[in-house]
């Protein structure tokens, strides 16, 4: 079974990768979650944090966006003591900031799903692939994603951070035409 060049052989990435990474989401709670572990990914490998995903569900209340834009100073110290996350400071205070801004978007557009997929017209934006190397770290989409989020007040949403949230949150299939999972998803 073929996959994409980036999978090593840690059955977590396998996981993801095989069932996770390019399915669309069309759940606001989900596409919260990715965008709080995108940007804790920053400088880190993906690798890094699936390994702490289930501390980060269990320090950021299951993603709960509204719950995560009340933390107070005292909870962000909490969970700077949090060893099931990446305890930079810049971070966690982005996970509270962006929650609020998540919010006001749901506000604006009835949900965060519907103000996302307008980057992509709507429908999953499918690339054909076939070596690692064409994979971009970066598009014109991601770009005006990134810069609209960045005006709205997110943190930790740099174009590349957004594409890499693109791809996997279905947005944009970037499996290679070899892959299994091509076709599938």
């Amino acid at each position: 079974m073929e996959r994409c060049g980036w999978v090593t052989s840690d059955p977590d990435y396998i996981h993801y990768h095989d069932t996770e990474w390019g399915v669309p989401v069309h759940e606001d709670q989900k596409i919260f979650e990715f965008l709080i572990l995108e940007g804790a990914q920053a400088g880190l490998s993906w690798l890094t944090i699936l390994k702490r995903r289930p501390g980060y569900r269990a320090a950021f209340d299951g993603f709960d966006v509204n719950k995560v834009a009340r933390y107070t100073p005292r909870k962000i110290e909490q969970l700077l003591k949090d060893p099931g996350i990446i305890r930079n400071r810049l971070k966690v205070r982005s996970a509270v900031t962006n929650a609020q801004a998540f919010i006001k978007i749901q506000e604006e557009f009835g949900s965060f799903d519907r103000y996302a997929w307008r980057f992509v017209d709507g429908e999953p934006k499918i690339n054909h692939f076939k070596t690692q190397d064409q994979v971009p770290a970066q598009t014109p989409e991601s770009d005006a994603f990134s810069k609209d989020l960045k005006q709205r007040g997110f943190k930790f949403v740099g174009t590349t951070i957004i594409y890499a949230h693109m791809q996997a949150t279905g947005m944009v299939n970037d499996h290679l035409v070899s892959c299994f999972r091509y076709r599938q998803v």
